[in-house]
């Protein structure tokens, strides 16, 4: 267990829209997407469990689409997220991942026994799929459905029903995975209910475009990446310089064999042009 220095590294997006049918939660994580990967859809696959509707703004560009059929289960999203990363896809966008959670309440509903401790049957399903989308190595737009509701506004002198999405189709407090999450109106204005990156935290209401997306990139890159860490290794001089760095980055998983051969390397040349050094100086770079 040891302490470490904060430091803010590149990040893949994780966030999500919410907002109830029709509010334009496709078009707008595409738009997002667009962005995030500046205009080359070629990157950019949409997980579609919505009858189809990712191929309706084929116009947008020439993104990938991957149908997926009931039952909507955790596995099978977990699955297609796996398809979309092997196939070297930047952008993976979720639409939606409601229906997981309605399969989840569906296969919850017909278990046989004590409906409470039945949950610990579900959660698991829930938390690797959760996982999977925190840990994909790639930027992930997540939509999500919102129950529906009516609210009476006026105009004209009149009170007018108006259709309005109050809370998101998934398990509670799934939005606080998120780095980012947008709640997208009837009207299609968006504003952000949740926001890590302070870009759009306390911002009145607008319209998502790519614009938006290019935004969130740059917040992305905007930090050291592990290929800088990995040039800092290969430029460390002695063992003390390893040790040093080491003790920033222990914590990253992806570094361990990088730094267990640059240590083999500065101890195997040390040994070269002094047998005895080895000796005093070779302690392990991880001590």
């Amino acid at each position: 267990m040891n302490l470490r220095k904060s430091e803010r590294r590149r990040a893949k997006i994780k966030m999500a829209l919410q907002g109830s049918a029709g509010s334009g939660k496709t078009y707008s994580s595409l738009l997002l997407a667009k962005g995030l990967i500046n205009g080359d859809f070629s990157k950019v696959a949409i997980v579609d469990s919505e009858n189809g509707s990712a191929d309706l703004y084929a116009h947008l560009g020439q993104y990938n689409v991957l149908s997926l059929s009931p039952p909507f289960t955790p596995e099978k999203y977990i699955q297609a997220i796996d398809v979309c990363l092997k196939s070297g896809m930047k952008v993976i966008i979720l639409d939606s991942i409601s229906q997981v959670w309605d399969e989840l309440l569906d296969f919850h509903s017909k278990l046989p026994g004590n409906s409470f401790s039945n949950w610990n049957k579900v959660t698991p399903r829930q938390r690797a799929f959760v996982d999977k989308i925190l840990q994909a190595d790639a930027h992930i737009i997540a939509t999500m459905r919102t129950k529906q509701d009516y609210v009476l506004n006026q105009k004209d002198g009149k009170y007018i029903p108006e259709k309005v999405g109050l809370k998101a189709v998934q398990r509670d407090g799934v939005d606080y995975e998120f780095t980012l999450v947008f709640d997208i109106d009837s009207k299609h204005f968006a504003v952000a209910s949740k926001d890590r990156t302070n870009l759009f935290s306390g911002k009145p209401e607008f319209t998502i475009n790519a614009a938006t997306g290019k935004k969130i990139l740059e917040w992305c890159n905007d930090g050291e990446t592990l290929e800088d860490t990995r040039l800092k290794i290969l430029n460390c001089k002695d063992l003390e310089q390893l040790r040093t760095l080491y003790q920033q980055h222990y914590s990253t998983q992806e570094l361990a064999a990088d730094f267990k051969l640059k240590k083999e390397t500065i101890e195997a040349k040390t040994h070269l042009l002094n047998p005895q050094k080895i000796s005093q100086n070779g302690h392990s770079a991880h001590s």
